[in-house]
């Protein structure tokens, strides 16, 4: 990806772990414990809720632009991918790595999570915490494809969901 280690602009829209994709609204100078820093401030799409992350930071804390068109093919794949070994752990062990993935900010884990869980609810009820994750990963996915493919999330929803019919 490009825009990895470059910086964003005030109007880009980046992807921050865990919470989804985000736009810069400005880039603001703080001064923090007497030394001054820059921040982006950022927008969460989903919630409007607003994020400071110092711009040397970036990289540490994940913040990442939306995938690009080359890649929405690879996030299908997993999501379309059907030989694997759904873990017997138990759910909370597993909810622990879930988190962790998601946590990642990668478009990549998060879609092995909601495959892994999409699956899993066909053999056993999921807990609660499990159907939250899974609604999480969900919209995760959806916003990012949507952007990456400059759609409408409901019709990238209908394409999910129309995976996991079958599955």
């Amino acid at each position: 990806m490009s825009k990895r280690s470059q910086e964003f602009k005030v109007g880009d829209i980046a992807v921050y772990p865990a919470h989804g994709v985000a736009k810069i609204s400005s880039i603001e100078s703080r001064e923090i414990m007497g030394m001054k820093q820059k921040f982006y401030i950022l927008s969460i799409l989903d919630n409007g809720m607003t994020i400071m992350v110092p711009t040397g930071n970036v990289k540490a804390v994940g913040l990442r632009e939306v995938i690009g068109k080359e890649e929405v093919d690879a996030v299908y794949a997993i999501l379309q991918e059907r030989d694997i070994a759904i873990d017997n752990q138990t759910w909370n062990r597993r909810y622990r790595e879930y988190m962790d993935k998601i946590k990642t900010g990668s478009v990549y884990e998060i879609a092995e999570v909601m495959r892994d869980l999409s699956l899993l609810r066909f053999d056993k009820e999921l807990s609660f915490g499990e159907r939250k994750m899974l609604d999480t990963a969900r919209s995760l996915i959806i916003k990012e494809l949507a952007i990456a493919q400059k759609k409408d999330e409901a019709k990238i929803a209908e394409e999910i969901d129309t995976i996991f019919e079958a599955a």
